[in-house]
């Protein structure tokens, strides 16, 4: 009978068996050869004893890590101080009867049953072998038990999961996209979609009603830990729908997928508005498992006699602190220090602190100040004896980017939260529009969000919503705009003409005026609820065939060069 490596158990005694798989260890005990066996579901222990068949024993002798082997034996209990209660399989082991060597293997250049600290190009040149390793494994297998979760809840929630195209058109959603020249068309390309937004709302006007997809997206971007320039996402739409029964449907979804991981869903999401989460946590996905809020302090600051301070709020800008309870003897001037360095990362020119200590505040700031000045920002912080207070002065981009990374790697580094803990809330009642580097109203989240108001200026709230889990956003949505005179006005602020309209979205706008219903959706990051729920460093641990940081797939050496007839079919040259 064919049986999985990991799954024997003390029920099986006696039964006769086959299994198949890798070598994943051998020993030699002189008389008898211990390998353990390995595939997809786990190890188990095979022996090969010489007393009970020399020519087996001899075969076994040749086994080597990786070989792939196919064998029967019979299961048999170990003895009592051979039990490993640290494996599933850890009270049997198989006593080997045949052994067929179906593959070789060259020595690996990754161990796949010891941890070793192997460059990350390393694994990623070989990620064939990596992939073999426990812990890829089960988050892979993790990968694949979400989208069967997600799969089964959509479809007995009505819904249809409808594929979108990967060759589209270039439209402005807010980041680069990957070109696709056309060979029959030539001198015009394609663009691989950053989401299926268009499609997904055009499924609505087709009277589809409820869609989604395990939509793969592209965008070419500069990537980080938790950003790929090809990502998947759980994508859904639904017609008719208002914000809470999107946010119901989520929240229902992400209550199915917890329990794989021995997690529970809260009954109730936390709601906050971006404006608060912004203001108190610095960032419009806040981690809620510890305090650290960010407390405005720019009208005391603006008395002061403190010049840098002053002259920031007379510029516009904002003073702002948080309170390290308990910290004095924790946090050293050295360590101040290096978190001076740190908020200077995201543009902060410096970082100024007051220790509270019993009769005395140890500041090089505090002369600055009065002393009723001081006691108005103590107990504006809800200062206390030990607590030390830290403050950053500039523009409010700058501040709350920095201080709101600073409140995390103090929470991190002084451990202020427990890494197991999960603290999912809702972000609400987004801008609609934002100004870049350039001044420029942009989208926040992308040009088809409906306004709450229809005044469309840099004041108008979005009915947009993310949900966010310990400071990661997991996933965001909004109310689409489905009425044309509506979708043009918002083009109009965001600078883009009637004729630029009609060139890049003339489809979608035309589609509006064949009877459109209200809509809406949120689309989930795949990679980043498994990264979270398997407790990975970076999405690239759980993406079976992952960029490096430059884009690159060390594997299959992409991007590379092509030959130059291709080039010459597609009308193109390189650039020398």
């Amino acid at each position: 009978m064919l049986r999985k490596c990991g799954s024997l158990r003390r029920t099986d005694l006696g039964q006769e068996i086959q299994l198949r798989g890798w070598v994943n260890r051998r020993r030699d005990h002189g008389g008898v050869i211990f390998v353990d066996l390995r595939d997809r579901s786990g190890l188990a222990q095979i022996t090969f004893s010489a007393e009970l068949d020399a020519q087996l024993h001899k075969l076994a002798d040749e086994l080597r890590s990786e070989y792939v082997v196919s064998l029967t034996g019979k299961v048999i209990a170990r003895s009592a101080e051979n039990i490993n209660p640290n494996m599933p399989t850890g009270e049997v082991e198989v006593e080997g009867q045949t052994l067929t060597i179906l593959n070789t293997a060259k020595t690996p250049p990754i161990s796949v049953c010891d941890e070793q600290d192997v460059d990350e190009s390393i694994k990623l040149r070989y990620r064939y072998i990596d992939l073999r390793r426990e812990n890829l494994q089960n988050n892979l297998i993790l990968r694949s038990e979400i989208a069967r979760v997600a799969r089964e809840y959509l479809y007995a929630q009505d819904f249809l999961e409808i594929e979108t195209p990967l060759l589209t058109r270039s439209t402005p959603e807010g980041a680069r996209d990957y070109l696709v020249p056309s060979r029959v068309k030539p001198g015009k390309f394609y663009a691989l979609p950053q989401s299926p937004q268009l499609f997904k709302q055009l499924l609505m006007v087709s009277g589809y009603e409820k869609y989604f997809q395990i939509a793969k997206c592209f965008r070419d971007e500069d990537l980080r830990a938790d950003r790929q320039p090809e990502f998947t996402q759980i994508d859904m739409e639904m017609s008719f729908a208002d914000e809470k029964e999107i946010r119901r449907l989520v929240d229902g979804l992400l209550a199915q997928i917890l329990p794989l991981t021995g997690r529970k869903y809260p009954e109730q999401t936390p709601e906050i508005t971006y404006a608060d989460a912004v203001n108190f946590y610095g960032s419009d996905a806040p981690d809620l498992r510890f305090d650290l809020k960010l407390i405005d302090i720019s009208d005391i600051a603006a008395q002061s006699q403190l010049k840098v301070f002053k002259e920031v709020v007379d510029r516009g800008g904002i003073v702002k602190a948080i309170n390290v309870k308990n910290s004095d003897g924790k946090l050293s001037r050295g360590a101040l220090d290096a978190y001076k360095d740190f908020v200077g990362k995201f543009g902060a020119k410096g970082l100024a602190w007051i220790t509270i200590r019993q009769n005395e505040l140890n500041s090089p700031i505090a002369k600055f100040f009065s002393k009723e000045q001081l006691d108005a920002i103590i107990a504006r912080l809800q200062g206390e004896v030990g607590d030390i207070l830290l403050f950053v002065a500039d523009s409010k981009k700058i501040v709350h980017d920095a201080l709101g990374k600073l409140r995390c790697a103090i929470a991190r580094d002084l451990k202020l939260y427990d890494p197991q803990e999960f603290k999912f809330c809702w972000v609400v009642k987004f801008p609609l529009f934002e100004r870049n580097s350039e001044g420029k109203l942009t989208s926040t989240h992308h040009p088809f969000t409906k306004p709450l108001d229809e005044n469309y200026n840099e004041n108008t709230l979005a009915a947009a919503y993310d949900i966010v889990l310990n400071g990661v956003e997991l996933g965001g949505g909004s109310l689409r705009i489905y009425k044309p005179e509506e979708q043009q006005k918002v083009f109009e602020t965001l600078g883009i003409g009637a004729a630029e309209a009609r060139e890049k979205f003339g489809f979608l706008l035309d589609a509006f005026q064949y009877g459109a219903p209200p809509h809406g959706g949120l689309a989930l990051g795949l990679d980043r609820l498994v990264m979270l729920l398997a407790g990975a460093e970076s999405i690239r641990d759980v993406i079976a065939f992952p960029k490096t940081k430059s884009a690159e797939c060390l594997l299959t050496e992409a991007p590379a060069a092509v030959a130059p007839e291709q080039l010459q079919e597609l009308g193109l040259k390189t650039a020398e």
